[in-house]
């Protein structure tokens, strides 16, 4: 018999409640509790960054949370970027700068852009590899990305 415990968490605005199994992922409890598949699982030991969100405004991999962990706190992932129907400026930039192929590491790279943006909205080159270093991306090369953030960055 496994033990649930009761969750509240506040997920792209709109607060949901949830009796989970203390060893759920988080990465989990997005995808198959809330149906929010951007979010994707990629290596499951918190190497790659696909699983990337935001966590009471600060980038966080979420195959290393609990969901229990995530009780009382308020999570962004791609789905709530931007208002239905747009695109966040990182998005956009990932659009208009090429900055995907199979768009497997999008999602974890496009949250990983914004924290950076967040902390630092005119970041250099370098500053921009230094961010993103979190999260592998097996198909761009990454200098794709690197622009798309950097476009970003310019619509401020």
């Amino acid at each position: 018999m496994s033990t649930r415990v009761p969750v509240t968490i506040t997920v792209n605005g709109k607060v949901r409640t949830a009796e989970v199994e203390p060893r759920l992922l988080l990465v989990h409890f997005l995808r198959e509790n809330l149906g929010l598949t951007g979010t994707h699982v990629g290596c499951d030991t918190s190497q790659c960054g696909a699983c990337t969100i935001m966590v009471d405004g600060q980038s966080a991999k979420s195959c290393t949370i609990f969901a229990v962990q995530a009780d009382g706190c308020n999570l962004q992932t791609i789905e709530g970027l931007a208002p239905e129907g747009g695109l966040h400026a990182m998005q956009e930039g990932f659009w208009e700068e090429h900055g995907l192929q199979c768009g497997y590491c999008t999602p974890g790279m496009i949250m990983s852009g914004v924290d950076l943006l967040n902390e630092n909205p005119n970041p250099s080159e370098a500053e921009i590899r230094k961010g993103i270093d979190g999260n592998f991306c097996r198909c761009t090369g990454y200098q794709h990305i690197v622009k798309a953030i950097q476009y970003a960055a310019k619509k401020g």
